[in-house]
């Protein structure tokens, strides 16, 4: 993984993620409204790692056979802009210039529908168990990176999904060290 991560602003790609394209997305209502970043997580099959279903499922490919619980979820149009691994490994799905549908119903300060100014970044796991630091370097840079490229997201404007759907959504859950995660932030290094 490389110790930071670029994002051209005209694409909206970052330079060093893999390239994992979804459907499921659209055009923001306004272009230039990139004002909130939101932190997930996610696991396929639910607690298990490094399967790469994530990216069939942000990919429109998931196979509902392959596991019980996908036949529950492979027909939902879902995406995130990025996914980070548990070893660090960045996967982007969406331009951060589109509109990815990671948040649902939501809202941010009292502002609501916050897909449409939002970028979405998923961390492999669960709401119990505690992330990796690979994962932790990696959203660092990526967060740096985003922040460069989008200066309207300062660090007041990141949020978890549970915080802008509270009571629909839990992630990305207890196990995340928020404390830890803006400190790294405002001193440029992984907690």
């Amino acid at each position: 993984m490389p110790a930071t991560f670029s994002i051209d602003p005209a694409s909206g790609v970052c330079r060093e993620a893999q390239w994992c394209p979804s459907p499921h997305c659209n055009a923001r209502p306004a272009a230039d409204d990139i004002s909130l970043l939101v932190i997930h997580n996610i696991s396929l099959p639910p607690r298990q790692f490094a399967t790469g279903c994530v990216q069939q499922f942000f990919a429109g490919k998931l196979e509902a056979e392959r596991h019980p619980y996908f036949a529950e979820i492979a027909a939902l149009r879902v995406s995130a802009h990025f996914f980070i691994e548990r070893n660090g490994q960045l996967t982007q799905f969406v331009s951060c210039n589109e509109r990815a549908w990671h948040a649902g119903q939501s809202c941010f300060a009292g502002r609501e529908a916050c897909n449409d100014y939002s970028i979405g970044i998923e961390l492999e796991g669960c709401d119990d168990v505690p992330y990796a630091p690979a994962q932790y370097a990696a959203l660092v840079a990526l967060t740096a990176a985003i922040q460069q490229a989008y200066p309207a997201i300062s660090n007041a404007r990141i949020t978890g999904h549970e915080h802008i759907a509270p009571g629909r959504k839990t992630d990305p859950g207890a196990a995340f060290d928020w404390q830890g995660y803006r400190s790294a932030l405002s001193q440029g290094e992984a907690p």
